[in-house]
């Protein structure tokens, strides 16, 4: 398969120029893909995942099954307060203020974390979201820090057909969520099957006229 030749490339290349790489891994399918082909390379890279404490209970048993079938170095991210705190203080923020959740339970975490790392590989395809159609392979992140560091998407122009039949190839189990009909999946109450076939994010915070938490802002990461 010549796109995946292509994606161990971008990554063998990726891992030259870096020194101190890590990889965001949220469990869905393309990360899934990613995240093999960098333990290939790269066998104790840092995996991080972004624990916001709403993750559908499939995603942890699934993260943790393939934890042990794979044996990485994962690294759970967590929110300054948790759940329960969030809630005590502000309410259900995902119902009043997605943007805020979205940023306290992940934008925060995650780039506090970067700051220690110079290379980060992810599992963006074009073909998730507008918002991503003209993703490159290889980009420079600018965190509101100051720090910058090279992005990575070797999977920048898979389509999901693509990244399924890797799977299998592979013989790698996918996140079950899948095969009740969902085609994106982040944190459970802001996630709904599509509400739009063509459009695999539509069915993420639906009706709030957002399609991104704001980790992936392609090259303004703020």
């Amino acid at each position: 398969m010549d796109k995946v030749k292509a994606a161990q490339e971008i990554i063998k290349e990726a891992l030259a120029r870096g020194q101190n790489p890590c990889f965001t891994c949220s469990f869905q399918a393309e990360d899934v893909v990613v995240l093999h082909l960098l333990l290939n390379q790269r066998p104790d890279i840092p995996v991080l995942f972004l624990d916001t404490g709403y993750h559908f209970p499939e995603v942890y048993a699934y993260r943790d099954a393939l934890r042990e079938q794979l044996g990485f170095h994962l690294v759970n991210l967590v929110p300054a307060l948790s759940v329960e705190e969030q809630e005590a203080r502000y309410g259900r923020l995902y119902k009043t203020d997605p943007q805020r959740c979205c940023q306290m339970r992940k934008v925060e975490p995650l780039f506090q974390a970067l700051k220690g790392y110079d290379t980060w590989f992810t599992g963006l395809r074009r073909e998730q979201s507008l918002t991503r159609a003209h993703l490159k392979p290889v980009e420079q992140a600018v965190l509101p820090s100051g720090h910058q560091l090279a992005k990575i998407s070797p999977l920048y122009d898979w389509t999901l057909k693509e990244v399924f039949a890797y799977l299998a190839v592979a013989d790698l189990p996918h996140l079950p969520l899948y095969d009740q009909g969902y085609l994106s999946i982040g944190c459970a109450p802001c996630t709904q099957k599509p509400l739009d076939p063509s459009n695999p994010r539509s069915g993420r915070w639906a009706g709030k006229g957002k399609l991104e938490c704001g980790i992936h802002l392609h090259g303004k990461e703020g």
